[in-house]
């Protein structure tokens, strides 16, 4: 006689969420590389948020779900008047820092965006501050912001090193959902087993695919992905603070659990414990707004330039050699069909180099795709991976992004080959970065500020001290606006 049943014995958190707590709970940032690496990522996170202002195809995203409405006390967007809810507030934020394609970068099994993680914490510390305003209490201060920020980046990172979740199709957001739960519950005053209970509610949840950033349905849901998934970060934080129970085999449990469900039965591993890694190492967009793995490629062709720009039409063939990440990602033929579609497209971006010298967002637009030289150039590329630059982008003290191009001409001669390993925003190069970084910084802030407040903000922001004694209600009212621009 049979007796199918279930066994309904609810087992222990699964250990994973356990880690994750636990790291949130009781760890103390102590490192100040960590802490000086993401005053730097703030500003860049900024920064890049500001530059999207000016792009109509973002503003319409922005603002009350229904118009005009206003949230008393309500979370700032820098760069706007808006007074939002900290659902929506980090929908905003997170849409703006995403939007080009030009804040931080993480590569490993995984990819990602760690600052992406900035939409929740940001927004939630900006409520939370007021909050604490309301009941006489001190507000936070942006080192706290900034410790935060490390343990969103470590989260999300060291997950990362070893799972990979575009091999099932699933988008790298799931990651920046799961990280900002996390510290999002910690902000709002969660214990330990709310970040339990709120972590597994992000497991839960359906994931993203990754449809929306590769051939042929590559859009522009892709750049607010990330707002998406730290609105619904915060919104479930809300809910477990609420007393909604959580999963604690939300990831193993068999039939009904994540791995079984969402990742081919693999099982989600840490190859090493949380701490400050991922931030100490994490790697900066600084010269292109440009997916990360045609970051050294557009570097080369851009030194090759000079070289060509009077020989578009001699050139017989151009040979690119590369990572497998960078094929898999973002080699494609055929047409481009929008700004998302090109800025996810390896040869696109380096016959924009070649064609202009630079590459900045305005050149993923219509108007400049539109230049026959772009597809032609395009046409004469010819992709191939070399094994050491795969290898050495998965090694731990290495983690390469290498591009080498060489062009040929019909009467037979060619150029040197330009091979660039490590982009200037790679921890390698920090010391030739961080000036440009800052300079960045300061031409987004002149996108919507005048020079009087420019200099107030860089006097504030270029100084550790000054930023991390800051309130999180001075810092936020410092980006605010009067009036929106767009």
């Amino acid at each position: 006689m049979s007796n199918n049943v279930d066994l309904n014995v609810r087992s222990a958190p699964d250990s994973l969420l356990i880690k994750i707590a636990e790291y949130v709970s009781n760890s103390k940032i102590e490192s100040e590389l960590a802490f000086s690496t993401a005053r730097n990522c703030l500003i860049d996170t900024i920064g890049c948020g500001l530059l999207a202002l000016t792009f109509p195809a973002c503003t319409k995203m922005l603002g009350p779900i229904v118009p005009e409405t206003h949230v008393p006390n309500g979370v700032r967007v820098p760069g706007t008047n808006f007074l939002l809810d900290p659902v929506k507030g980090a929908f905003d934020i997170g849409c703006i820092i995403r939007w080009l394609d030009y804040n931080d970068t993480w590569l490993a099994a995984e990819w990602g965006h760690p600052s992406d993680n900035l939409g929740a914490i940001l927004s939630v510390a900006d409520y939370v501050s007021q909050q604490n305003i309301a009941s006489q209490k001190d507000p936070l201060i942006m080192r706290d912001v900034l410790e935060f920020m490390i343990m969103a980046h470590e989260i999300q990172g060291v997950l990362a090193l070893t799972n990979s979740f575009n091999r099932v199709g699933l988008d790298h957001v799931v990651l920046v959902k799961v990280a900002s739960t996390a510290v999002a519950t910690k902000l709002l005053g969660g214990d330990i087993d709310q970040i339990m209970d709120a972590v597994s509610q992000a497991w839960v949840d359906g994931q993203s695919l990754r449809t929306y950033r590769h051939a042929p349905n590559a859009g522009s849901r892709k750049s607010w992905a990330a707002g998406d998934a730290t609105s619904r970060a915060v919104r479930l934080a809300l809910i477990t603070l609420s007393g909604e129970m959580g999963y604690p085999s939300v990831l193993s449990v068999p039939t009904w659990g994540f791995e079984d469900v969402s990742f081919k039965g693999e099982k989600l591993s840490l190859s090493q414990s949380f701490g400050s890694y991922v931030m100490e190492n994490v790697l900066f967009k600084i010269s292109f707004p440009a997916e990360f793995h045609a970051q050294t490629a557009v570097e080369a062709a851009v030194k090759l330039h000079p070289e060509v720009i009077e020989k578009l039409d001699e050139i017989s063939k151009i040979e690119v050699t590369t990572h497998e990440s960078a094929i898999r990602i973002i080699s494609k033929s055929g047409d481009l069909n929008n700004p998302a579609d090109r800025d996810h497209c390896l040869q696109y971006m380096i016959a924009i180099g070649l064609i202009f010298g630079d590459l900045v967002a305005e050149h993923y637009e219509d108007d400049i795709a539109d230049d026959p030289r772009i597809d032609a150039l395009r046409e004469k590329m010819i992709i191939k991976e070399d094994p050491r630059y795969t290898k050495e982008y998965l090694e731990a003290d290495k983690r390469s992004i290498a591009n080498k191009i060489q062009i040929s001409f019909k009467d037979g001669s060619s150029t040197n080959a330009i091979e660039v390993e490590y982009p200037i925003g790679h921890k390698r190069r920090r010391e030739e970065g961080i000036p440009i970084l800052e300079n960045k910084f300061k031409n987004n802030l002149l996108k919507i500020f005048d020079q009087k407040k420019v200099k107030k903000i860089l006097s504030k922001c270029l100084n550790q001290d000054s930023l991390e004694s800051m309130t999180v209600l001075e810092f936020q009212e410092m980006f605010s606006v009067q009036k929106n621009s767009f």
